[in-house]
């Protein structure tokens, strides 16, 4: 009887090491590596961006990251379309809304602004939140590149920016935190401190070379050619 329950527990230990080893390495797997096929057949040089769709309260988003993508991506290798050139057509032809512009279908984009890709951008969060003990300021962009000649998806991603991500403190005890939270949600309100954070998500989710990121463009000394 001794000897089952003995096996019986060295079975239990090995199942359990067993799990526990898969748990870890399910935690330790890598992102799986992006499709880049169609993206390095369609060879984009030229890069339409198109004003940032607002999925926040905030009315500034999309001016805020509108103003902010096109750096990092020039920075890239790719040549982009002036973004009052390109505000200021899009108005000319009855598009007054981002949801407008994005709805163009993608062979017309490509007759007016004579650009390879087209750029699209969702803002799914913009602004401060206050939370009791902090004040965090964040940004969040959703974007999809697409070849406007033959309307494929090429890459798509994502990147957030936060101002937790600097830590918050906690000196001066509870009555310390709570104060520096509500001077920080009054400084975020009154300064629009989402609008560098959008910086920082615009370059984190545009900046060539970045794991599953975009790739660099013709005009980068890091281009590889096909």
């Amino acid at each position: 009887m001794n000897s089952l329950i003995q096996r019986a527990r060295r079975c239990a230990g090995l199942i359990f090491g067993s799990a526990a080893l898969l748990l870890l390495q399910a935690c330790a797997t890598p992102p799986k590596p992006y499709d880049y096929t169609a993206y390095k057949q369609a060879r984009p040089a030229s890069i339409l961006v198109l004003p940032p769709i607002n999925g926040t309260p905030e009315v500034q988003a999309t001016p805020s990251v509108m103003a902010q993508l096109t750096q990092p991506l020039a920075e890239s290798g790719y040549y982009v379309l002036p973004v009052s050139l390109v505000d200021e057509t899009l108005k000319s032809n009855g598009m007054h809304t981002p949801e407008d512009a994005q709805q163009i279908p993608s062979a017309k984009l490509r007759e007016i602004f004579g650009a390879d890709a087209g750029l699209y951008v969702k803002v799914t969060r913009y602004g401060s939140v206050y939370k009791v003990l902090n004040s965090e300021t964040a940004v969040t962009l959703e974007a999809k590149l697409v070849d406007l000649r033959s309307g494929q998806l090429l890459w798509d991603g994502s990147a957030t920016a936060s101002s937790a991500e600097q830590g918050n403190g906690s000196q001066g005890g509870l009555l310390g935190m709570l104060v520096k939270a509500v001077v920080e949600q009054i400084i975020a309100s009154s300064t629009d401190r989402s609008h560098p954070m959008a910086g920082i998500a615009s370059q984190r989710l545009l900046a060539a070379g970045l794991p599953n990121g975009i790739l660099f463009g013709p005009r980068s000394p890091n281009y590889v050619r096909p």
